[in-house]
């Protein structure tokens, strides 16, 4: 990746749904948006995949992203949970595949080791690492934001390679660089 360009990072959910977007300009990577899809208040689940198919193509309209990067699906016990989940991943990457986007799907496993080092890493660990990469305070309601743009730092990391800041390669480098932002 030589170009500048955007990557849309998505964590697909039937009750919320994480996004971030993500500019890389050479080799420094800056916030456009981060957001989340609140879709409890609709009760009926094919409601629900309307609302991610709208709000991933009016993203995908506004911010003309290069690629899109996906958490894959938790294989979980329950079968009906797993195919809502697999509908909304679906769903929310039609208005991709639509365009001609690529799409580059990661398990929720390589995302958190991508971002903090450590593949069992807390919701809350990916969201500090993703705070401290992209050099922003606010703390979102929901970790679900942060997840989505974890998805899409993944797939930064696993096709550029960039050089990591200094001291900051693990959730471990992390905790001692930055000893007043671990609660």
């Amino acid at each position: 990746m030589s170009k500048d360009h955007i990557i849309l990072g998505i964590d697909p959910g039937t009750v919320l749904l994480g996004y971030g977007l993500i500019r890389i300009s050479g080799k420094q990577v800056s916030l456009i948006q981060m957001g989340v899809l609140k879709l409890q208040k609709f009760p009926d689940h094919f409601v629900r995949l309307s609302k991610i198919f709208e709000r991933i193509n009016s993203l995908i309209v506004e911010f003309t992203p290069d690629e899109v990067a996906i958490e894959a699906p938790f294989f979980g016990k329950n079968v009906q949970s797993m195919l809502k989940l697999g509908r909304a991943q679906g769903v929310a990457l039609a208005p991709a595949f639509n365009r001609g986007i690529p799409v580059f799907e990661y398990s929720p496993r390589k995302i958190k080791q991508s971002i903090t080092g450590n593949g069992n890493a807390s919701k809350e660990q990916v969201a500090m690492m993703v705070q401290n990469i992209l050099k922003f305070t606010e703390t979102p309601e929901y970790l679900d934001a942060t997840d989505g743009i974890a998805a899409a730092l993944c797939h930064y990391y696993q096709t550029d390679r960039p050089t990591a800041e200094p001291g900051v390669k693990s959730w471990e480098a992390f905790i001692r660089k930055n000893p007043d932002r671990v609660h």
